[in-house]
């Protein structure tokens, strides 16, 4: 029985068309995916991305858009009592120099090639985004 949301943001950073991923393991599974995580209460979408990039990889974001909200019911594939709502915005890196793997779940990042064969995201609303961005930047 679905009796509760879980609110997921995520930024996607493009440059030289690739996209910027992290390798991840949550929950005993291993992902790849878009920096971002769950938003908190009280808190802002924006306020969410600022926050996780800061928790996740020491930087500051900038130039936030919104890019993509997930149209499909999508229950949580690691709590089957949450219905996942996920929000993805185009973000750019303030000073990448500033870039630093804090989150010990994190166990690299990856610039990501845009034009690919190979269906490289696992879960499937970063799937259609990362179709989204291929048509967006390629």
């Amino acid at each position: 029985m679905i009796d509760n949301f879980n609110i997921r943001v995520y930024a996607c950073i493009v440059k030289d068309k690739k996209v910027l991923v992290l390798h991840e393991e949550y929950a005993g599974d291993f992902l790849i995916k878009f920096p971002g995580g769950g938003l908190e209460y009280g808190e802002s979408v924006t306020d969410c991305l600022h926050r996780e990039f800061l928790e996740e990889l020491n930087v500051k974001i900038k130039n936030i858009k919104h890019f993509y909200t997930q149209e499909d019911f999508v229950v949580s594939r690691f709590r089957p009592n949450e219905q996942l709502m996920t929000l993805y915005y185009l973000a750019e890196i303030v000073d990448e120099s500033e870039f630093l793997i804090i989150d010990p779940c994190i166990e690299k990042t990856e610039w990501l090639p845009l034009q690919t064969e190979v269906e490289p995201l696992k879960l499937p609303v970063d799937k259609i985004v990362f179709r989204k961005l291929q048509e967006a930047f390629l």
